[in-house]
């Protein structure tokens, strides 16, 4: 399942590296918990409504943020504490909060992004990026989702993940994330599989490191 924050206009700059602190605020909701160091079966959108200005962004109207989860019991967690605790940072406050049931898909569906895909590997003492351009990627991204699905007790066969290879406008981000440059890709996904199988993705998202805010679907 999925919840739409609907936030308050900022009231201070927004810096562009603003991750590290809607993670803190996620984490501030889920309260004492062991989900850092696991496999992430939720997924954090990136703030959507902004415009960028010389120090950060600006979010004038506001913004809305998606945290999706495969555990729904966690989003009830963190609904009662949103409730409790609505501030998130740089004067921004929680206004509301939507519930989204997942859509209903059949064995393909092309996916739009909440935020950039980061894949990554570790190679000896070097870290490896992957983008929408290397031929792996898509091998990787079906990889971690079988992880992900093996994790949640779901069918792993047959599902299947790549980079739309139609599309025109694919481009890299380079993200700082804690100090540590990433670089990730804009470009749609397809995945086939079982309908079981895309709603579980539209909860945890794809490739790495979706609990810091990478690799949300829309």
């Amino acid at each position: 399942m999925r919840i739409l924050i609907n936030i308050s206009a900022n009231k201070s700059s927004v810096p562009f590296d603003y991750q590290k602190n809607l993670v803190g605020t996620f984490h501030k909701w889920l309260g004492k918990n062991d989900l850092h160091d696991d496999v992430s079966l939720y997924s954090l959108s990136w703030l959507q409504g902004g415009e960028r200005v010389e120090d950060g962004l600006e979010f004038k109207s506001g913004a809305e943020w998606a945290i999706s989860v495969y555990d729904t019991e966690l989003l009830k967690k963190l609904i009662l504490n949103i409730q409790d605790d609505p501030e998130i940072n740089f004067g921004m406050k929680v206004n509301g909060v939507t519930i989204c049931e997942e859509p209903e898909f059949k064995n393909k569906h092309r996916f739009v992004l909440n935020s950039p895909i980061f894949i990554k590997r570790q190679e000896g003492e070097r870290t490896k990026f992957y983008l929408y351009s290397d031929k792996e990627s898509g091998e990787l991204m079906t990889s971690t989702l079988k992880n992900k699905l093996k994790k949640a007790g779901i069918e792993q066969d047959g599902v299947k993940v790549y980079f739309d290879p139609n599309y025109h406008r694919p481009k890299t981000k380079k993200i700082s994330f804690n100090g540590i440059d990433c670089r990730a890709s804009m470009c749609p996904v397809i995945i086939e599989g079982t309908p079981e199988q895309l709603a579980f993705a539209w909860n945890v998202g794809v490739g790495n490191s979706t609990g810091i805010g990478f690799g949300a679907l829309k």
